[in-house]
């Protein structure tokens, strides 16, 4: 008889409970969020003899209020697991005897377990990092309910987890649950500072965490702020800081004089908080009133300068600004941190893994599958690029840096990076000239040395020259090595001059390699290397002045070998490309090339270029990233029918790997976006009009739905 549940992922396991003794080991290494909650089951069989089956699956967004609700969740696994069964055989047939459901509290960092026995009675416990029991209190169960969120929320898109066998479904499915959810976050907010933040802030705060990341994506994918308004009004009386998010709120609620007129009472109220100035900042550079900005984005760096968004946002500034040598300067400021893996806790292999597919999907002929063969190769070129491996603060930063390379060009990104930084020629040169005058000083002095010695032995030297020698270790020239004259000539920057843009920081001297001029290279860039230069003789009176250089990074100094690297790629594609067109050739690549060719034009910020890259990976194979890129594309250019065909084709693919969430999504975040700008009604009548299988109809009208339910801004038109 079958023992798999139908619709629901499954892995099996070797021995029973041994994916709970691996969460249980690993409870002491989650240090933020935690990971997805797990739901293990124990099935046996009626015929006596049979051996019991341990299986589990990962799931986000079951409602963890209550020991009661969890329990739901684990029941209604036996109405899966007894549609699988004919009724004839009932009494022959596989049962779940237990089952429990592990969901990591964040704010306490225990494992909230609810353990079901069918039929019997229902526990609830705590485990710590010990793995000792705890019973669960109401605060308990209130932290580990708004986690649970909050997980869902943020993990709904995240690309870290799309693990194999994760369910996710909707954390809030009405009003009354959103009224609850914001009821948890008042009551636990000034606490969110404990559940860590993202990967580019360092220290995390009140107005810098995950549960103000997850309250402000949830409401902000919606664009409907008014109950975020209503939560921040209160919490900014305890702490004016919070009206960087009041503020946020408002702008996004097309209320901007209200968040101006909050900025100002705040400010004065807190004159230091760089999250209030950074939200001033974003509202003029709106406005376009750069100069403005800058100043506080200066001043923002002033009271912050150990955190990495304050450095980013003067940089983003100074682009702005189109000041590219002090944007440079800035960017080589930045602290860096070391990016900390997510939550997860290691399972061991199972035995046998269950991942069905709908019934209804399966035969609905929108699914694809993604492509085997040939069309998932990739030139090793291609797919070895170190661009993608980059994360957190590394990944702001290089951001930046090809932002930077999109408005000046790479031949000019080098003429900047030369006139602000030390060139490797430049500390070769300088170091030459030193140990030559050095040298020359050294011959000096023993050759004076040599005379006064000839001088005083004159009379008693003896007639044969072969004699005489000198040899002295201590009169033989010196040729250490000394930088710390360089180093000292390293100025201070004021950030508060016109023409500084960085304050000194310690610095690591990277010789700098500069790489070929890529739009040069053509076909013969695939095997380009780095230009090399020779050293000039310290005899060519060319003189180099260090006053108003720096020293560059080593992060950075690797950053521009990885843009490199891009542009390289990047020029050899279109080039290659033109010429297969002047001579009317087809063009030729896999489906996996096209898609890492689209992911290279959008990092480099060429977006037609990504689009049209992405568009011919989908003649060749499925790929949801490419669709998602795509919405997010035609969402932008107002391409309303293409951006509901994206997403009825990542709506059937999400929801055959049991991604039945519908909010938030990114998929809903790009409807609301139409819904806003096209009102709902008509995006209805193009859905109607696309005359799609009735269960894949069903699962877009959801989106739907929920803009009406919710009253999303355009659902009245």
């Amino acid at each position: 008889m079958a023992d798999t549940l139908k619709d629901i992922p499954e892995f099996f396991e070797t021995e029973i409970g041994e994916s709970i003794a691996a969460r249980t080991d690993a409870l002491g290494t989650f240090r933020e969020l935690g990971p997805p909650d797990l739901c293990h089951i124990i099935k046996a069989h009626s015929k006596p003899g049979m051996k019991e089956l341990g299986s589990y699956h990962y799931v986000s967004g079951a409602d963890a209020s209550s020991s009661a609700t969890l329990a739901a969740y684990l029941n209604s696994l036996t109405y899966s697991l007894d549609d699988t069964q004919s009724w004839f055989s009932k009494s022959n047939a596989w049962r779940i005897r237990s089952g429990i459901y592990c969901c990591f509290n964040a704010f306490s960092r225990v494992d909230v377990r609810v353990e079901v026995k069918i039929p019997g009675g229902v526990e609830s416990y705590y485990v710590d990092v010990r793995g000792e029991r705890h019973e669960a209190t109401a605060t308990i169960w209130q932290e580990t309910y708004l986690s649970a969120v909050l997980r869902a929320i943020l993990y709904s898109d995240d690309s870290y987890y799309r693990l194999a066998g994760y369910r996710k479904i909707d954390p809030i499915n009405n009003l009354a649950g959103e009224a609850r959810f914001l009821e948890a976050v008042e009551a636990l907010f000034w606490r969110g500072w404990q559940l860590g933040s993202n990967p580019e802030i360092q220290t995390a705060t009140t107005v810098h965490n995950h549960l103000t990341s997850g309250v402000m994506k949830y409401f902000g994918d919606s664009f409907r702020f008014g109950p975020a308004i209503e939560l921040y009004e209160k919490l900014q009386k305890k702490d004016p800081e919070i009206g960087a998010l009041l503020a946020q709120s408002f702008i996004g609620q097309n209320e901007e004089i209200k968040a101006v007129k909050v900025l100002y009472d705040d400010l004065k109220r807190m004159p230091m908080s760089y999250p209030l100035l950074h939200a001033q900042v974003d509202f003029l550079r709106s406005k376009g009133e750069y100069n403005m900005a800058l100043k506080l984005a200066k001043f923002a760096v002033n009271t912050t300068p150990s955190e990495f968004l304050t450095w980013a946002k003067l940089t983003e500034v100074y682009i702005d600004l189109e000041d590219y040598k002090n944007a440079l300067l800035t960017l080589n400021s930045c602290p860096m941190f070391t990016y900390s893996e997510r939550d997860m806790h290691r399972m061991p292999a199972p035995i046998k893994t269950h991942l069905p597919i709908k019934l209804e999907i399966m035969n609905s002929g929108i699914m694809e599958e993604d492509a085997a063969g040939r069309e998932n190769e990739a030139d090793p070129n291609l797919s070895r690029l170190p661009a993608p491996a980059l994360h957190g603060t590394f990944a702001k930063a290089y951001a930046l840096l090809t932002r930077l390379a999109s408005k000046i060009g790479w031949d000019d990104l080098l003429k900047c990076r030369s006139y602000v930084f030390v060139m490797e020629e430049e500390y070769r040169m300088q170091k030459a000239k030193e140990d030559t005058q050095k040298s020359s000083s050294s011959i000096n002095e023993l050759e004076n040395t040599v005379a006064a010695e000839n001088e005083d032995t004159k009379k008693d030297a003896p007639t044969s020259e072969d004699n005489v020698s000198v040899k002295s270790e201590e009169d033989k020239p010196k040729t250490e090595e000394n930088t710390d004259e360089l180093a000292d000539q390293m100025d201070s920057v004021d950030l508060n001059a016109d023409d500084e843009g960085s304050a000194p920081v310690e610095v690591h001297h990277t010789p700098l390699v500069r790489p070929d001029q890529v739009a040069e290279d053509k076909s013969k860039t695939e095997n380009a290397e780095s230009a090399s230069t020779s050293t000039p003789h310290p005899s060519d009176g060319v003189n180099f002045s260090f006053s108003n250089k720096r020293l560059c990074e080593r992060w950075l100094d690797n950053l521009f070998m990885v843009l490199y690297e891009d542009l390289r790629i990047y020029t050899f594609w279109r080039t290659e490309s033109a010429h297969y067109r002047a001579q009317q050739m087809p063009y030729r690549k896999t489906g996996t090339e096209w898609e890492l060719l689209g992911d290279l034009a959008l990092r480099l910020w060429h977006e037609t270029e990504a689009r049209e890259a992405y568009e011919q990976c989908l003649d060749h194979k499925f790929s949801a990233k490419a669709w998602m890129k795509l919405l997010e594309i035609y969402v932008t250019e107002g391409n309303v029918q293409r951006a509901l065909l994206a997403a009825v084709k990542l709506t059937v693919y999400h929801e055959r790997w049991y991604h039945e969430i519908v909010y938030p999504s990114e998929i809903a975040r790009n409807l609301n976006i139409l819904i806003r700008r096209e009102g709902l009604s008509k995006m209805q009548n193009m859905l109607t009009s696309m005359n799609l299988p009735r269960p894949v109809q069903q699962l877009m009208t959801q989106y739907f739905d929920f803009a009406e339910l919710f009253k999303v801004e355009g659902y009245e038109f």
